[in-house]
């Protein structure tokens, strides 16, 4: 059958006007009742505030101004029984009308003038309390809506939406006022002032005034949100970026010349979405105890950074770079939420230029490597993957690979001066409180070759047995460190060799920072790969200079103190009484009874490590606990042993720590053997010294700070979950 092709175009035109009709009816009478509409629609929404948060929300005025315009005056948010949360004088904000018919709002303009956005805290309130408790609310579903919730979150599909959201929020023509954002903490208060922001014709220009005068910042690029394009620089008038709150609040000190920021692209594809942008730092400056003593100076670093969403997991792409001065560096990183948590981190470089790599360690970092002049390559590699499900089977491996690597001059620190007999110097907070000679000068020195065989045995076999192989380091024991701590959910096992010991004494401070621990793991390495130290050399300086108790310095003077013997008579017991003490020298004393016999909670441990080095053929086997029973502490000494309360002095009411059955002693040891992280040891000047015959305080200790703040967090949790559980009649 012949079709009529003219009959059918002039069907089609009638249809398609019909809707143009329709759509033309429709939008006229939406126009009519537009401000009904608005009204309609703000009183659900103020109406929704007060139920779901407890929001009273006041609107001046609202109405349209144009097309697609809706101009608000005198606009408060208020929490109840709260400090005001918001207040705007005036505000326009026009939508655009093509996404509009797709349902989806985009700002096309915005005009504000006159407005604060205030959050107050005060003790442990504030008023954006209400947030939390929505969070709160959410988290009491039940555990089938959660579970059927998070089937079918899917975080692509989360970070695509919220990214389209946040663009589409940015208008193509702003003009801001006197916009406040303002933060009262307490006694502390943050302000921020835009006293002007605008965009036009995808320029962005602004003015913000901190904290009153204090000082001015100006944020200034380009923002094509429709183009998902936007590369923007924050700086301050004759002055780096600091906020001074940050001091106050947390000692965080933090100060940067520039900012800058670049959003490149976004993509969706083979169910991943995927962000590519920038960023840039000029003259990065952070001061904070945690970090390190002084400064620490960034002069340049960037990251080109490639985002990564899938259903589960997110991530930066290893085709990101790092740079640090001169160097780069690739990152890798995924984090996979469910079935179950799974950590996936990657660092790779390719073989960097030495002096390149040591040039661009930031300043007040390695103070003791400032200057220091190197050549050669180095290559560095680094992998970890950490399943939450099996965190016993965590993999680990860290490299730094040296190509025709070589000093070529010492910076601040001479590690080769410790070949040589040195004076050893013992800070504790930055006050000098002894020095000594390590060297045939001093008389308590003891060479490694007349120590006993005992006490040498002993310290490495609880240290660290394979220090005389491997290279510094023990990979085994930092993933056994990094496996107990993720299970313990708090850091609780570290994973120092006797290299790392004896670097932390020799060339480095007391103070526990993370700069000092990544400055020790590189000087561990320079020593250990160039051979500036031999390691014979090493275990002797680190027997003759580290702590065996109150103010007691090196093994010669140890061995005397405690046995009145010279380090090469040491018999078994006594060596493996002082390995035990190493970790915790100013308790030593506390280890003995008031006779000068050992206390038999470390009766354990005697055998233990005795076995240990039986198996090892370091020591005959014994069937009576490797001399536990042989130690007596030295007569003279005895009278400052804590005296033992009668009760305890007898075998029938022995307290259970005080029986073979407790497993303090053996526990030290495996925590030590296989890395447990040492306490720094109190340094105690000889005129702190306890007095002869005074006894031992060993009596309750007052709790710190820390302990009351965490007594009086857990009281309140405790009287909050009480009142939620026993809610007051209505």
């Amino acid at each position: 059958m012949q079709v009529n092709k003219k009959r059918i175009l002039i069907i089609s035109g009638w249809v398609l006007l019909g809707f143009v009709v329709l759509g033309a009816i429709g939008a006229g009478i939406i126009y009519t009742k537009r401000e009904a509409l608005l009204k309609e629609g703000l009183a659900r929404g103020i109406r929704k505030a007060k139920r779901d948060y407890n929001l009273t929300v006041t609107i001046g005025k609202a109405q349209f101004t144009g097309l697609s315009t809706v101009a608000f005056s005198n606009v408060t948010v208020v929490p109840a029984s709260r400090d005001s949360l918001l207040r705007v004088g005036k505000t326009e904000v026009g939508v655009s009308i093509w996404p509009l018919l797709f349902g989806r709002v985009a700002v096309s303009s915005l005009t504000l003038q006159n407005g604060l956005a205030h959050i107050v805290r005060r003790d442990s309130t504030s008023n954006i309390d209400f947030l939390l408790k929505s969070q709160k609310k959410d988290s009491t579903a039940s555990v089938s809506d959660k579970e059927t919730s998070t089937r079918r979150v899917d975080l692509a599909d989360v970070a695509e939406n919220l990214v389209d959201n946040l663009l589409a929020k940015i208008p193509d023509n702003m003009d801001i006022q006197n916009l406040e954002l303002r933060l009262t903490d307490d006694d502390r208060q943050l302000s921020f002032l835009t006293e002007t922001a605008t965009i036009d014709d995808e320029e962005l220009t602004s003015t913000i005034r901190i904290n009153g005068n204090e000082s001015v910042w100006h944020l200034m690029g380009t923002v094509a949100a429709s183009d998902q394009e936007a590369s923007v620089a924050l700086y301050a008038d004759g002055k780096p970026l600091e906020l001074p709150y940050l001091e106050q609040r947390f000692k965080l000190k933090l100060q940067a010349d520039t900012l800058r920021a670049e959003l490149r692209d976004v993509a969706s594809s083979g169910g991943e979405f995927k962000i590519e942008g920038a960023g840039a730092v000029r003259n990065l400056r952070i001061n904070h105890p945690a970090v390190a003593l002084g400064d620490v100076v960034v002069e340049r670093a960037a990251m080109d950074a490639n985002l990564f969403f899938g259903e589960n997991y997110i991530g930066i792409d290893s085709s990101s770079t790092i740079y640090l001065g001169k160097a780069k560096a690739r990152p890798f990183i995924k984090y996979t939420v469910s079935p179950v948590k799974i950590y996936d981190v990657q660092i790779h470089t390719d073989p960097l230029d030495a002096q390149d790599l040591f040039d661009a360690f930031p300043q007040g970092l390695f103070e003791s490597l400032e200057g220091m002049k190197v050549a050669g390559k180095l290559k560095y590699d680094a992998v970890l993957h950490l399943d939450s499900s099996l965190p016993d089977s965590v993999q680990f491996n860290s490299s730094l690979t040296p190509d025709q690597f070589k000093i070529l001059q010492f910076g601040k620190e001479d590690f080769s001066r410790v070949n040589k007999p040195f004076e050893h110097e013992v800070y504790e907070k930055d006050k000098l409180v002894r020095k000594f000679i390590v060297g045939p000068a001093n008389p308590d020195f003891t060479p490694l070759n007349a120590i006993s065989p005992n006490l040498r045995n002993a310290i490495l076999t609880a240290e660290d047995y394979n220090f005389f192989t491997h290279n510094g380091f023990n990979e085994k024991a930092f993933r056994v460190s990094l496996a107990t701590n993720f299970k313990a959910k708090k850091f609780k096992r570290g994973a120092s060799t006797i290299s790392m010991q004896f670097v932390k004494n020799a060339f480095l401070n007391r103070n526990k920072t993370l700069s000092r621990k990544a400055e020790e793991i590189l000087i561990v390495w320079l020593i250990e790969n160039q051979r500036i130290i031999s390691k014979e050399r090493m275990y002797e300086i680190y027997l003759n200079f580290i702590e065996w108790g109150r103010n007691i310095y090196g093994i010669g003077e140890a061995s005397r103190y405690y046995f009145a013997k010279s380090p090469s008579n040491l018999d078994i017991g006594e060596s493996i009484l002082l390995s035990y003490v190493v970790p915790s020298p100013k308790a030593t004393l506390s280890r003995f009874y008031p006779d000068g016999s050992v206390k038999t909670y470390l009766r354990g441990y005697f055998r233990l490590i005795g076995r240990i080095m039986a198996s090892r053929g370091l020591t005959p086997y014994d069937t009576t606990a490797y001399g536990f029973y042989g130690v007596r502490l030295r007569e003279g000494l005895r009278q400052e042993v804590a005296p033992v309360d009668s009760i305890e002095i007898d075998s029938l009411m022995m307290p259970e720590e005080e029986t073979d059955e407790t497993t303090n002693g053996i526990n030290d040891f495996f925590r030590r053997v296989l890395g447990r992280d040492r306490a720094e040891p109190e340094v105690v000047t000889p005129e702190q010294e306890p007095a002869k015959g005074a006894a031992v305080q060993t009596d309750s200790i007052p709790k710190s700070r820390r302990q009351l703040r965490k007594e009086r967090r857990e009281q309140r949790r405790k009287e909050k979950e009480a009142q939620e559980n026993n809610p007051p009649s209505q």
